[in-house]
């Protein structure tokens, strides 16, 4: 069985050997991001396939907000590259939802909460707490967090 790390490491030496710099870098990047994972506990340990998705996220999260913050300071030619470093990541990640799948899995966990008597900004974390697990790895916090308290607001 082929870990998620190893066809990360497998597709590096695919990238070196075909000279594709922008590929090479990002994925070599992100292996010393879970590398550097693995060794920031007490003792050094193997990520599970989950925990190199999360790392993986982080890190496509990480050229989102760079591209975004280099976009707005007019330095487009950075911005487009900390794209194609997402662009690239992305690939390694579950396919992420559609506005109107959040939406979908949102509007049903808070009829789910309302019925088990949540209410008002309480709702939010019991909401969260049954969106959570169904979108993991699916949508970023934040975008989810912004759906719920539309739903809740609604």
């Amino acid at each position: 069985m082929t870990t998620l790390k190893s066809k990360l490491q497998e597709d590096l030496t695919e990238a070196i050997r075909a000279r594709d710099e922008l590929r090479s870098s990002t994925l070599r990047l992100t292996l010393s991001a879970i590398t550097k994972e693995e060794v920031a506990g007490k003792e050094a340990r193997e990520l599970s396939d989950d925990e190199v998705q999360k790392v993986i996220a982080k890190e496509a999260k990480k050229r989102r907000e760079a591209a975004e913050a280099f976009a707005q300071g007019g330095r487009a030619e950075q911005a487009d590259r900390e794209k194609a470093e997402g662009a690239i990541l992305d690939a390694y990640l579950p396919q992420q939802l559609t506005d109107d799948e959040l939406n979908g899995i949102v509007t049903q966990a808070v009829e789910e909460a309302r019925a088990a008597g949540a209410e008002g900004p309480r709702a939010m974390g019991a909401v969260m707490k049954i969106v959570n697990p169904k979108v993991a790895g699916r949508a970023e916090g934040g975008r989810v967090a912004a759906a719920v308290k539309r739903m809740l607001a609604g």
